[in-house]
């Protein structure tokens, strides 16, 4: 497409997989199966530069789909983290599968939503599109236009079936492999093993993943440490829990021993049992000078 934007798909060398089982499956078994892959590879620290361009085409095309299916073009601009990145993912892999009518749709919800002022921007991420000072019932054009858009990507799918041209296309790799559950475990592994650097890699993961747990699950790994229980699922919060004569906030969580409930207050926390209200563990909060 001549409109200046790169749609090609960079050579890295890897190939495209697909497990064995889905391979003969539905097209959506497949487009499904991909996707898994992809966030295997990324669980396990490949990049997208170690990752089959065609299979991160097909990934953020499918990303691109959900997204448009829940809410529209909006929902896809509100969850995409690196818009730019994944905006040429998407239009390499439109490309590549022959969806052109839905690569030329894509530019063009793209184009308009680039072209809203940050006011007009925040309003249609919002819903609200009555803006004060503009004609025609308050809603601007460019964002009259991206509902329009919205409506049409609806029409499209029924005679430009992303899903089946999708599929198709992950199938007729010409690297494609087709691998067991152990091949493909062993496949990644390899991948894996030629990470320049991996351990710089994890390091990085491991601090990632701090910043971003909560707080009381911090508290409640600890405290499954301290009482020699392995965590499997925290599972609610509840903020009306009776203890001692007084409604706490209690997270009820399940260890490889049982369910247990962390409840914490200035001081420290603890883990107790529900019904015999043991206590099985407790840490102690330093102070901020602490």
């Amino acid at each position: 497409m001549s409109n200046g934007l790169s749609t090609t798909l960079p050579a890295t060398g890897y190939a495209t997989v697909l497990p064995r089982e889905s391979i003969n499956g539905s097209d959506a078994d497949v487009v499904d199966a991909n996707v898994d892959v992809v966030n295997l590879m990324y669980a396990e620290l490949l990049d997208i530069e170690e990752i089959a361009p065609s299979a991160l085409g097909s990934y953020y095309v499918d990303f691109y789909l959900t997204q448009c299916l829940g809410g529209g073009f909006a929902q896809y601009v509100f969850s995409a983290p690196e818009r730019a990145e994944i905006d040429a993912w998407i239009r390499a892999g439109l490309e590549g599968m022959g969806a052109a009518a839905h690569l030329d749709l894509f530019n063009r919800s793209v184009g308009a939503f680039d072209s809203l002022s940050e006011e007009e921007a925040d309003a249609y991420l919002d819903g609200d599109t009555d803006l004060e000072g503009d004609d025609d019932g308050g809603v601007p054009d460019a964002v009259r236009l991206l509902e329009e858009l919205d409506g049409d990507f609806e029409t499209l799918l029924e005679t430009e079936n992303i899903v089946a041209l999708n599929a198709a296309w992950l199938r007729s790799q010409a690297d494609l492999l087709v691998l067991d559950d152990e091949e493909l475990e062993r496949h990644i592994a390899e991948r894996v093993s030629r990470i320049p650097n991996l351990a710089e890699r994890q390091a990085e993961a491991a601090e990632d993943e701090l910043l971003d747990t909560p707080e009381f699950e911090m508290i409640i790994r600890e405290l499954c440490a301290v009482a020699g229980h392995t965590l499997l699922k925290i599972t609610m919060g509840d903020p009306n829990y009776e203890h001692e004569g007084q409604t706490a906030l209690a997270w009820h969580f399940i260890t490889d021993q049982g369910e247990f409930l962390m409840l914490d207050d200035e001081q420290e926390a603890v883990m107790i049992h529900p019904d015999t209200k043991e206590i099985l563990a407790a840490v102690e909060f330093e102070d901020a000078d602490g």
